[in-house]
């Protein structure tokens, strides 16, 4: 737990630095699938949605995009049943001022409303602005990426992750190996933003 105190320290300053509050009060949800090696080890699967055997890494950040939650979990579980393993390890005084949490439309429904009951966390799902508008005869739909708001700051997150050698993919034998990898990654970006 040493490296996930350190972390969690270095995110208060980050975030008081930056002007915000050492506490978040919103974050954004999401897994990721990540590819496995021949390490073996449990807590391995097959994710149909991704063709991929591996491990799912889910992330709980705040608005600025710095880690509040992480938990890694076999890529066959469907990402609610991941989620709600994530906020379950996790004791009920770690996030005391979170309110809401941003999600795409698969963390609504039953988990939502677990979510709510369990923390008083009310998750919302944002869209594109000018969804409605893009209705044929209404608006010509825009083309390429379109961002889509609060939900691309954890997939900013994953990137960042990402350019770390040992999160490209799933080089761990063991998940709390592979959490302990992702503290320690976001520890670097936060003491260089520090520094």
């Amino acid at each position: 737990g040493t490296l996930k105190r350190l972390h969690d320290r270095l995110r208060e300053h980050a975030r008081e630095k930056a002007g915000r509050s050492r506490k978040a009060s919103a974050g954004v949800i999401d897994s990721q699938t990540a590819r496995a090696t021949g390490a073996g080890g449990p807590e391995r699967g097959f994710d149909a949605g991704k063709k991929t055997f591996g491990r799912k890494r889910h992330l709980l950040v705040d608005a600025s995009g710095l880690i509040l939650l992480a938990h890694i979990h076999a890529a066959s579980l469907h990402d609610t049943a991941g989620a709600q393993q994530m906020v379950e390890v996790t004791s009920s005084s770690a996030l005391p001022r979170l309110e809401l949490v941003w999600a795409d439309g698969a963390y609504t429904g039953p988990f939502a409303r677990w979510l709510d009951q369990a923390r008083g966390w009310r998750v919302e799902v944002p869209f594109h602005r000018q969804r409605q508008a893009w209705r044929p005869g209404l608006e010509d739909k825009p083309k390429g990426f379109q961002v889509i708001p609060r939900r691309w700051v954890v997939e900013r997150t994953f990137a960042w992750l990402s350019r770390s050698r040992r999160l490209a993919r799933d080089h761990e034998r063991l998940p709390e190996t592979g959490i302990a990898m992702i503290h320690t990654a976001m520890s670097r970006i936060m003491l260089r933003r520090l520094a």
